[in-house]
């Protein structure tokens, strides 16, 4: 969806598909991924012809809402996935238009605390590491990032922060955690739930920054939360949702699942044959292994993980002649 989203950018409008691709910052979009009937089985993942499936694009300035509105006009008839061509049958908006102005300034109608219900699985980058956890100061760290690049109203980061940090209290939460794959090789570790946060009794000294706390947690359904979220991590919305409500097991979730599978028999393997390196090297053969089984190309694989064709139709080959062997 990704791909397929960037490729829709170049074909009508190259200059603001360059200004993405060479963005270092923020990313001006999000999406979801696909909610619907998802059905696995065993290793492969279907989707049902005869039903309904949604997905949500959201654009964080101008340029992109624009491309956005011109494009809506005109869609394709299809969103062309691998093995998988979804007809587009209608389009809505799922969340108000609005500005950043009127955010900052909305009412609250009497709503004094901020939930949030994160349904797709949710991570911050720590110290090389991903964290899964709604630490106030990194959730709303992700959300004033977005604020400050796209806003134009620019806040000092380190006193928000601080005041985040001594003044936002998590009320409640209802969390569990899920291991997905998110963009090229990457394994990312991520939250999902609801989490309700209020303010203490010394926040209202900086009543600005009380004005920006709830801003930002408007702006969380537009923005995402986290990393990786034009990859469909970090979905939000300004709800308590059950779990239940929540959509169901991911193509993620599932690829994950099937990487550390074959990762755990290939380090077995190499352990056993005396292999070095054998942690990356099996992790590298699970995961264009897995790509494999679930439909990908050899050329998008090798282009994804930024690999030469031939090393990846090599590794391919190996490991799966180590399953034969192990078997």
């Amino acid at each position: 969806m990704h791909a397929w989203l960037l490729g829709q950018i170049q074909q009508t409008d190259p200059d603001l598909s360059k200004l993405l691709h060479d963005e270092q910052s923020e990313k001006a979009f999000t999406i979801s991924g696909l909610e619907g009937d998802l059905l696995t089985s065993g290793k492969d993942y279907k989707l049902a012809c005869d039903r309904i499936y949604r997905w949500y694009i959201t654009g964080l300035s101008l340029r992109v809402v624009q491309w956005l509105s011109q494009w809506l006009q005109n869609l394709p008839e299809q969103i062309d996935l691998r093995n998988a061509p979804l007809l587009i049958r209608s389009w809505d908006i799922a969340f108000p238009p609005t500005t950043y102005q009127q955010l900052l300034t909305a009412e609250n109608f009497g709503q004094l605390t901020i939930k949030l219900s994160f349904t797709t699985p949710t991570s911050f980058r720590s110290k090389g590491h991903h964290f899964p956890l709604p630490v106030p100061e990194n959730v709303f760290h992700s959300y004033l990032r977005r604020w400050n690049n796209f806003s134009g109203m620019n806040v000092n980061q380190e006193e928000f922060l601080n005041w985040i940090d001594r003044n936002v209290i998590i009320i409640r939460h209802k969390l569990e955690s899920q291991k997905v794959a998110a963009g090229k090789k990457g394994m990312v570790t991520g939250f999902t739930g609801a989490v309700e946060f209020g303010l203490g009794r010394d926040a209202g000294e900086r009543s600005d920054f009380v004005q920006l706390f709830y801003a930002l947690g408007r702006l969380a359904p537009y923005c995402g939360t986290g990393h990786k979220t034009t990859f469909g991590l970090g979905q939000t919305r300004v709800q308590w949702l059950e779990s239940e409500a929540l959509p169901e097991i991911s193509i993620q979730s599932v690829l994950a699942a099937r990487i550390d599978e074959l990762t755990e028999k290939f380090i077995a393997l190499k352990k056993r044959t005396g292999g070095s390196r054998a942690s990356e090297i099996a992790e590298t053969w699970a995961t264009i292994l897995a790509r494999r089984e679930l439909g990908e190309s050899l050329f998008d694989i090798a282009a994804d993980l930024e690999m030469p064709y031939e090393t990846v139709k090599t590794y391919v080959k190996l490991a799966r002649r180590a399953l034969k062997t192990e078997d």
